[in-house]
C-alpha cells in the first residue's frame, strides 16, 4: 500500500521552526508506523531523528504523536492510522523538549520519577529470609508494575500543559506501585508528600493518561486510589481533599451540589487572602444568575424530596467500607 507520512521536523542546528515534511512511500498492509519511519529514514532521507530498540511494545522508546494521540510507534499499525488514504501525521510527544525532529528529551519525565523515591523502604526488623507478600497484595500491583516508562501518559497530560510542577501521571502511577506495597514501610509519609501541591490532587480527571497508555496502567486510576487512602489516613488538611468532602457532604445534606459553599468549604472559611482571590469570580456568577443566593445560608437550602434514599447511599457505602477494613 501507498502511504504518506506528514512528519513535523526541526532541526535546532539550522535555527528554522519546526515544519512538517511530507514522505510518500510504499510498504506491506502489516507495516507499522515504525517500519515507515525507518523505511523513510533508511532509503528517503537519512536525516530523519527518532528513537527506537525492542520494535516488540516493550521498551518504550518509539514512544511518539500519531495523528494527534500519544502512541508507539512499533505497535500503531499504518493501515490503522489512514483506513481512507489520508496522511499519516507524526509528530514529537508533548509536554517534553524537542530535541530534534522526533527525539524529545526526557530528563523532566526522570526527575518526575526520581522525585517520587521509587525504591522500597521497608521499617523494622528484617526477616530472616525474605519479605512475604500475599498473592492479593501483588494482584493489585500487578497491572501498574506492567508501565514500561514511555511517557505517552505525560506527553497528553492536560495539567502539564499548563502546570509543569504536576508530578504527572506516569511518576504517580509509579508512586502507587511503592504506597500500595506491604514490604514499604513509608506510607503515611508518601501520601503526605504526594498530598502537596502538584501532587494526586492537582489530576483533573480528563481521562487523557488512560486512553494513550499503551499497557493499560491506567494512571488517573491509580491516582484516584491514592486519593482515597490520603483522606482514610486523616490528610485532609488540603484543598484537595477538603475539595472532595466539601462535595460529599454538600449531596448528602440535601442531595444536590452547593456551588456557593463548595469554594469556601474547600479553601477554608478562614483563609481570607484565597477567598478573596475568588470573589470576582463569585460576582460574576451572581450577575448571571449561576449562584442561588438561598446557597448561601444553608438553613434555606431544602434538600431534595428523595434525600432520605441518597443518605441511605451513603450509609450502605460506610457498612461496606468498615467491613472491608
Amino acid at each position: 500500500m501507498q502511504v504518506t507520512l506528514k512528519v513535523k521536523r526541526f532541526d535546532p542546528e539550522t535555527g528554522a521552526p519546526p515544519a512538517f515534511a511530507d514522505y510518500t512511500i510504499d510498504v506491506p498492509d502489516h507495516a507499522t508506523v515504525l517500519d515507515s519511519l525507518l523505511q523513510v529514514r533508511d532509503y528517503v532521507d537519512g536525516s530523519l531523528a527518532l528513537r527506537c530498540s525492542c520494535r516488540s511494545a516493550i521498551c518504550g522508546s518509539c514512544s511518539m504523536r500519531i495523528n494527534g494521540r500519544a502512541r508507539l510507534a512499533c505497535k500503531t499499525k499504518v493501515i490503522d492510522m489512514a483506513r481512507d488514504g489520508e496522511p499519516v501525521v507524526v509528530e514529537p510527544m508533548g509536554n517534553m523538549p524537542v530535541i530534534k525532529d522526533l527525539v524529545v528529551d526526557m530528563e523532566s519525565f526522570w526527575a518526575k520519577v526520581r522525585q517520587i523515591k521509587p525504591w522500597l523502604q521497608p521499617v523494622g526488623p528484617k526477616p530472616e529470609r525474605e519479605y512475604l507478600v500475599s498473592h492479593e497484595a501483588m494482584m493489585d500491583l500487578s497491572k501498574v508494575m506492567n508501565c514500561i516508562l514511555c511517557g505517552a501518559c505525560v506527553s497528553d497530560c492536560t495539567v502539564l500543559e499548563v502546570d509543569k510542577s504536576f508530578i504527572a501521571p506516569a511518576a504517580l502511577a509509579k508512586a502507587y506501585r511503592f504506597v500500595g506495597d506491604p514490604r514499604d514501610g513509608m506510607q503515611l509519609e508518601r501520601l503526605r508528600e504526594y498530598s502537596q501541591y502538584g501532587g494526586i490532587w492537582d489530576c483533573t480527571r480528563c481521562n487523557m493518561c488512560v486512553e494513550v497508555c499503551p499497557k493499560g496502567v491506567a494512571p488517573m486510576d491509580r491516582i484516584m486510589q491514592m486519593r482515597a487512602m490520603a483522606i482514610e489516613a486523616g490528610l485532609r488538611n488540603n484543598t484537595g481533599a477538603r475539595h472532595t468532602l466539601a462535595f460529599t457532604a454538600s449531596v448528602e445534606e440535601t442531595g444536590r451540589l452547593n456551588e456557593a459553599l463548595l469554594v469556601p468549604r474547600s479553601l477554608g472559611f478562614f483563609n481570607i487572602p484565597a477567598l478573596l482571590k475568588e470573589a470576582p469570580t463569585a460576582l460574576r456568577f451572581l450577575r448571571r444568575g449561576k449562584l442561588p443566593i438561598r446557597q448561601l445560608f444553608p438553613p434555606l437550602e431544602r434538600a431534595i424530596p428523595g434525600i432520605r434514599q441518597v443518605r441511605r447511599i451513603f450509609q450502605k457505602y460506610e457498612a461496606h467500607a468498615k467491613t472491608e477494613v
